[in-house]
């Protein structure tokens, strides 16, 4: 498969397991047992996925993950949390991480979320070097370039994790339907998380913060109660 992931977690028989059944699915692995260890890792070579703990010593896993995404790296960041760590979890998707599994959790699953991400990321990557070109979508004075990677709204540009964008971007094109929690995580995520739509209520919220002028009365992005959510605007032009 030629990807690259790097496994970072100080407990060593979770890296073994993790280790062992990556490495079985044809992944080359490298770890760190330490979130310093693993900042100077990502310094000399760039993974095409990080596993990462947010219990390190040295460095937590949340600084490493904000230290990334400060760098404006796009490398997709699968965080593995205690099921107790609630805010970090939460705190953890804000900074821009792309998934998170609870512990413990079982290495079949944990191989499908890598698979998912890594469909997801060729997928779009395919879309970007087809030589399509990907118009600028323009809502009221919200603009979304798909192929820059840029969002800006009133001119201004607003700085979005990968995920955030590939959400906005997803519900941009979709204008006006009603979109389930369930269908925005197989679309987006690119996984079947049965039951698990907290994932998409963070990042949703994150969005509202960024794009709308009061998020507590959203003008784009509107709750539809007991369903999920749609994306609304001006008619188009």
């Amino acid at each position: 498969m030629g990807k690259k992931i790097l496994v970072v977690d100080d407990e060593a028989s979770i890296v073994k397991l993790v280790q062992f059944n990556l490495e079985k699915e044809g992944y080359e692995v490298e770890v760190a047992y330490d979130g310093q260890m693993a900042l100077a890792m990502l310094e000399k070579s760039q993974p095409d996925l990080v596993v990462l703990d947010l219990m390190l010593p040295k460095v937590d896993g949340l600084e490493v993950c904000r230290r990334m995404r400060q760098e404006k790296t796009h490398i997709p960041i699968l965080m593995l949390t205690a099921k107790t760590d609630e805010f970090d979890k939460v705190l953890g998707l804000e900074l821009g991480a792309d998934d998170y599994m609870t512990k413990p959790f079982s290495p079949r699953e944990l191989t499908a979320r890598v698979k998912a991400i890594f469909r997801r990321v060729d997928q779009l990557k395919k879309n970007l070097g087809s030589g399509e070109h990907q118009e600028l979508i323009k809502i009221g004075d919200l603009e979304i370039d798909p192929e820059g990677y840029v969002v800006s709204r009133s001119g201004e540009e607003i700085e979005l994790t990968p995920k955030e964008f590939e959400l906005l971007l997803y519900m941009a094109n979709h204008r006006g339907k009603v979109l389930s929690r369930d269908q925005l995580l197989n679309a987006v995520w690119n996984y079947d998380y049965v039951g698990d739509s907290r994932i998409v209520d963070v990042h949703v919220s994150h969005l509202r913060d960024k794009i709308e002028t009061d998020s507590k009365n959203p003008f784009f992005i509107k709750t539809v109660r007991g369903i999920g959510y749609k994306f609304e605007g001006p008619k188009r032009a």
